[in-house]
Formats: structure tokens, C-alpha cells, sequence
């Protein structure tokens, strides 16, 4: 392909995006095909001659597009949502067009120093101080694993990555039962092991992690010899929104020399809102915090917000500096590869930074707003009808709900009959050993008609169910 051939199509594909956003809601939600039927649309071998774009498309449209589950539909309802706001699409395509590995400074110093700067405007909105620098990373998954990976060296006085684990004594790590399973991975990948990761019950109408509870497990793994090394936890967990008390997890960590990593992935977005700030109430005493600007602040996939109290603690676990790597001739500089698990680094700021710009923080709390209020207006709905209960109360824009009366074989499925109907899209969860069906309200176009729309379907569904 030439670059006038590449002009053509990329007028053509930015049409048929525009095209694609602007009739997505005659789409059904999830995909409606069965396992392999993608695959057997697929030529067993690779072609040995060049194919014209013309056919490629035709092919993205007949095999491609009906295997697709859309991810931007305002009826998107499962999950947490992976928005993309036309602005960071248009952001990426530059970054495309760019094809920069950013991994050093000197590899792109424009992508180092914005990053350093989005970060500061990400860290004033949400209301965190000074004292905590931040780290594009690209999921919450990889952040979660940075902060254990240093829990781990801390506790081993920075021994672990020269000397290996072998004969240490056991660490442990501590969180609530109602964390991501991106915490399991991390323990795993960093050599701690499953048994060592140490579930507090949780308790209240938050599902907080009991903060007694926690402090005997700590009092007692000392006591057996094992090594506590930090404490995870999280504000607006994965399953019903669980917010652990912060400020109480701090306090415990701080008694017992503990580092703190707070997972927020999800509704760390909110806290550019300040009414919303009580549910991570004391976060400012962490070492260590996530949130994902790609979930529900409108940032393409892939884009987590790592902030860091000590970025020093950070670097000295993960930084290796071979001599192709080094910049000679310039102190203090940042190499953001120092702070992530990847060497390579894909330039992620500038999507931020057109972000911000083009909504202002005002236009995003707005949509974040009115996310949670519409999510709490359908719970009130589906509470006043005779066959839903409530299960767990909203926690920002996620509440959980069931049929009355019925057993998990038809919880689960009345979700397969949602999500096979096409129309909108939940996921199920369980809550104290039961099934119960999330609902959460995030996509970045959904409109208060969208979730009426969802009520309407819930109760026609649900009297055949």
C-alpha cells in the first residue's frame, strides 16, 4: 500500500466508523454466534499473494463484524465499561500514525513529558496531594503486579530480585474476599503463591474488609514466623462495588510497616467528583494507587493510572539499566520503563491530553454524574416491582439485583435469556454464595433513555422467566 491508497482508506474507515457509532444501537449487544463459527470463515493457510483492501473489508464486514460483542453500545450494561471517546480515538490515530516505542526519554520526549503532566492533571482531579507522582500503566493487572513486586523487595530489604525467594521466610499479602482476580495473577507471577495471599471477611453494607479481622491475621502470621509484606485494598471492587475502609487499612498498615496498594480501577474515575470521595476516605495515606481512565472516563483502552507515594521504591524494583538503555549527558531525567513491568511503552498520554481538553473536567463529571443517578433511579424501579429483590445497594452507578424467589439455575438463566435477547447486556455475580445479576451503568453515550429502555426489557423478560 502507498500513502495515497492509505489516505483513501483511512477517509473511507474513519466513515465507516462514524457510520458504526452513530448506528450502534441496531446492533445487538453481544455477539449472537456459536464457538468456532468465526474460525471456520477463516482460510486454513495464508495467502502468498497480495489481496486488495476492497476485499479485506468486504471480509472485516461478512467474518469480522458479526463476532463482535460492542463494547460502545449505550445498552452495554455488563461488566465495567472499556469506553472510547471520539477524542482518544482520534488521539490513537495520531499515536498510530506516530508508531513511536516510548520507553525512554530520549526515544520521545514529548511522550515522557506529557505523561508526567497528564498524570499531575489526573492526580489534581481526583483531589490527591502533592506527594504522589504517576505511571501510565496498561492495565490495572500491571499496576497491581508493580505495587506487589514491591511490597515483595520492601519486606526482603530489596533482596528478592538478586537472591530469588528460596529459603525466605513465607510473605503475605492481605485483602478482602472481594477483590479482582487480577490481585490472584499478581501474587502468582511474583513467586508469593495463592497460600500466601490471606482473604479478610468482609462486612457492612459496603463489604468493607473487617478491619479486626485484619489486624489479627497480621498479629498472628508474625507470630508463626511468616513475613506480612502489604495489604490490598480496593474501592469499588469488581462484583458489587466493595469499598474497604481506607483510612482504617492505612492506619493498620502504617502499625505494622506495611505498604498499602489501593485498587480503584473502576471507580477511581468517579473521584473527579468530590461528593463521591468518601468511599476511598483516607487514600491520601496510601503507598499506592490505581484507577483505569480507559473504564469509565472515556480513555481507549488501554490506559490505568498508577499513582505512586515513593516512585523511588517503585524504580528500585523494577529498573535494570544496561548501557544501550542510558542517557548520558542528563540527570533527573524520568524513563517511564523503569516504573512498569514492559519495557516497551506505547505512547498513552496524548490521548489524555485530548481528552481533558476537548470535555473539560466539568463535562466529565457530568456524564459521571448522571451515570450514578440513572443507575439509582432503575434500582428504586426494579425494587417497587413485585419480581425483583435488590441484592446489593448501588455503590456509585453498580447495584445487584435477582428474580424473587428463584433459584441460581434461573438467575443464571434469565441472564443467558438478557443477553441472548440482544437488546442489552448484564453479567451475574454471587453475593454471600448466591447468584445475583450486576447491572452498572458507564458506557460514554448511554442516555437516560437507554436505561428506561433496560428496565422495560428486565420486566418484559423477566415474566417468562
Amino acid at each position: 500500500m502507498d500513502w495515497k491508497a492509505f489516505e483513501h482508506w483511512g477517509r473511507k474507515i474513519v466513515g465507516w466508523a462514524t457510520d458504526y457509532h452513530a448506528n450502534i444501537r441496531d446492533l445487538p449487544v453481544r455477539a449472537k454466534v456459536r464457538p468456532g463459527e468465526i474460525a471456520s470463515r477463516l482460510p486454513v493457510s495464508p495467502p502468498e499473494t497480495a489481496e486488495a483492501m476492497e476485499v479485506l473489508m468486504a471480509d472485516f464486514e461478512r467474518i469480522v463484524m458479526p463476532g463482535m460483542t460492542h463494547w460502545q453500545h449505550p445498552r452495554f450494561f455488563a461488566y465495567f465499561p472499556a469506553n472510547a471517546a471520539p477524542p482518544s480515538m482520534l488521539a490513537e490515530m495520531l499515536v498510530s500514525a506516530l508508531a513511536a516505542q516510548c520507553m525512554l526519554w530520549q526515544t520521545s520526549p514529548a511522550a515522557t513529558e506529557l505523561e508526567t503532566r497528564m498524570l499531575d492533571w489526573l492526580r489534581q482531579a481526583l483531589g490527591l496531594p502533592q506527594g504522589f507522582s504517576g505511571v501510565i500503566q496498561d492495565s490495572a493487572s500491571s499496576a497491581t503486579l508493580a505495587a506487589v513486586l514491591t511490597m515483595r523487595e520492601r519486606a526482603l530489604g530489596w533482596a528478592g530480585n538478586r537472591k530469588g525467594l528460596s529459603g525466605q521466610p513465607s510473605l503475605r499479602i492481605y485483602c478482602s474476599s472481594e477483590v479482582h482476580t487480577s490481585i490472584d495473577r499478581a501474587i502468582w507471577v511474583a513467586g508469593i503463591g495463592e497460600e500466601n495471599l490471606v482473604r479478610v471477611p468482609v462486612s457492612g453494607p459496603l463489604r468493607a474488609m473487617d478491619i479486626e479481622r485484619l489486624d489479627a491475621a497480621i498479629t498472628a502470621d508474625l507470630a508463626a514466623g511468616h513475613l506480612p509484606a502489604g495489604i490490598i485494598a480496593c474501592t469499588g471492587g469488581t462484583g458489587t462495588g466493595a469499598c474497604d475502609d481506607i483510612a482504617a487499612v492505612v492506619e493498620i498498615a502504617r502499625r505494622h510497616d506495611l505498604f498499602t496498594h489501593v485498587d480503584a480501577a473502576w471507580a477511581g474515575s468517579a473521584m473527579i467528583c468530590p461528593e463521591f470521595r468518601a468511599l476511598w476516605r483516607g487514600v491520601e495515606g496510601a503507598d499506592s494507587i490505581v484507577f483505569n481512565p480507559h473504564k469509565w472516563l472515556g480513555a481507549q483502552f488501554d490506559c490505568s493510572a498508577h499513582f505512586i507515594a515513593d516512585p523511588g521504591s517503585l524504580v528500585k524494583t523494577l529498573a535494570i539499566q544496561p548501557e544501550y538503555l542510558k542517557t548520558h549527558g542528563h540527570d533527573g531525567l524520568i524513563n517511564y520503563s523503569e516504573w512498569t513491568v514492559p519495557l516497551g511503552r506505547r505512547f498513552r498520554a496524548l490521548k489524555l491530553w485530548f481528552l481533558i481538553r476537548a470535555y473539560g473536567l466539568e463535562g466529565l463529571r457530568e456524564r459521571l454524574r448522571n451515570h450514578v443517578a440513572w443507575a439509582c433511579s432503575l434500582c428504586e424501579k426494579l425494587r417497587r416491582h413485585a419480581r425483583f429483590e435488590i441484592v446489593t445497594e448501588p455503590v456509585l452507578s453498580l447495584f445487584t439485583f435477582r428474580l424473587k424467589g428463584k433459584d441460581d439455575d434461573v438467575q443464571i438463566a434469565f441472564v443467558n435469556a438478557i443477553n441472548d435477547d440482544g437488546r442489552i447486556y448484564v453479567t451475574q455475580t454471587r453475593v454471600d454464595g448466591a447468584i445475583a445479576i450486576r447491572f452498572q451503568v458507564g458506557q460514554f453515550d448511554t442516555t437516560e433513555a437507554d436505561v428506561e429502555f433496560a428496565f422495560e426489557v428486565l420486566c418484559e423478560l423477566a415474566g417468562s422467566a
